[in-house]
């Protein structure tokens, strides 16, 4: 009698992910992943080098650095890109704040997020790709879920969900002019659950931040924010120390933690399991600009 072998959840988005990296491999000249530390990224890389085993991988890795970053990040995002043998391409916003093409952020408030844009379009354009490839997923905010795995992208970097191309079947057209390029999401069907239920599964490393530890913090319009250099206290804030973790990484400005006593991967799993809240929406000040935040920093050329 013959088996048969059905794939488990994880093991259909891994091959789903595995065969996105593979087919922009080989249909485009010049891909980069974009990588930062943050935990999506890690999984995109981790299944990167699945993709490609035993050879290296055929492309780089990009981060767009603000320059107000984690310190745990950022020394996790080197050691893994030394532990792995790959190029590490780093894109600054402070470059483009002394070269004046952007003019940074004044007050308490102010954030070098929204800056990042100029600097990945600047990195896209000066290296010559024609695919990059994010992290990003369709459960973590509305804007994101329009977006396909293969998202075009004009000369000018910017996105039109009303310009896309279909993708019946999983079959991919990344067919672009000089000048455009096309944006890959590996992960775009993976939830937050399935991230971490992947990386519990999978034994994947992480920076220390994304599990419970004691941290000096300030409560700000309804999130907790590491109190950091980066932060500029208002009036009437005070610090106090709770056991948190992040959720997902970013600027240093804008990117909250959640109280949480879960220190380990099978505890993060069953904590997210049980949240009704997403990761970007509790916890990302920037997606609260506006109702259409995310959606008009995408249409600029936003990750």
């Amino acid at each position: 009698m013959t088996s048969v072998y059905e794939l488990s959840h994880l093991e259909t988005l891994e091959a789903e992910s595995v065969h996105v990296l593979r087919e922009v491999a080989a249909t485009f000249e010049r891909p980069a992943l974009l990588f930062s530390g943050g935990k999506d990224s890690v999984v995109m890389l981790h299944l990167a080098a699945k993709a490609f085993w035993p050879a290296a991988l055929p492309f780089p890795v990009l981060h767009v650095d603000t320059g107000h970053n984690f310190d745990e990040v950022i020394a996790f995002r080197d050691r893994a890109v030394r532990e792995l043998g790959v190029r590490l391409l780093v894109g600054s916003v402070q470059d483009d704040i002394d070269a004046g093409r952007v003019s940074e952020e004044t007050g308490p408030r102010a954030s070098r997020n929204r800056l990042q844009t100029v600097t990945l379009l600047r990195s896209i354009r000066e290296h010559g790709f024609d695919a990059v490839f994010g992290g990003a997923r369709r459960d973590e905010e509305k804007a994101r879920a329009k977006e396909r795995v293969f998202s075009f992208r004009d000369e000018f970097g910017q996105w039109d969900p009303r310009n896309q191309r279909p993708e019946l079947w999983n079959l991919y057209n990344g067919r672009h002019r000089k000048g455009e390029h096309i944006r890959v999401f590996p992960l775009s069907n993976w939830t937050e659950l399935d991230i971490w239920s992947y990386i519990l599964a999978e034994g994947i490393e992480l920076p220390s931040i994304y599990y419970a530890h004691r941290r000096q913090v300030v409560q700000r319009d309804g999130m907790l924010l590491a109190r950091t250099r980066f932060l500029t206290l208002l009036e009437g804030e005070s610090p106090y120390e709770a056991t948190v973790r992040f959720r997902t990484v970013g600027d240093a400005t804008c990117t909250g933690c959640v109280e949480s006593t879960a220190a380990t991967p099978r505890d993060v799993v069953a904590e997210v399991a049980a949240t009704r809240l997403t990761e970007r929406g509790a916890t990302r000040a920037d997606d609260r600009i506006s109702e259409s935040g995310m959606e008009d920093r995408k249409r600029e050329g936003y990750f």
